[in-house]
């Protein structure tokens, strides 16, 4: 399914729009992760565990989106933006959304 930022598909013509589509994932760190992350802290460096963490949450997202998108008929979601927040104490939400639409072949 086509997904992307762009509110056109350049050479496309939109044949039917279909509204908002969403997908969402809800991750928490775990203690590995947290341990890594807190020698990080001291010496400097990239926390690449919870960079994993958020691809994750974020192709999980996109998934769930493009999923729903699909159900709606849709075979391309245009305009899509992510969206963070923290759910809990070491949790947090990856939103995903965008329009569903229609575009020719």
């Amino acid at each position: 399914m086509l997904t992307t930022n762009l509110e056109i598909v350049p050479g496309k013509k939109i044949i039917k729009h279909l509204g908002l589509v969403q997908g969402s994932s809800v991750r928490a760190k775990h203690i590995g992760r947290d341990f890594m992350a807190g020698l990080k802290n001291i010496f400097g460096g990239e926390l690449k565990g919870y960079t994993e963490l958020l691809q994750e949450s974020r192709d999980e997202a996109i998934e769930r989106m493009q999923q729903q998108a699909r159900a709606i008929g849709a075979n391309a979601v245009l305009n899509v933006r992510f969206s963070t927040s923290a759910i809990a104490q070491g949790a947090a939400e990856l939103f995903a959304y965008g329009t569903a639409v229609v575009v020719e072949e």
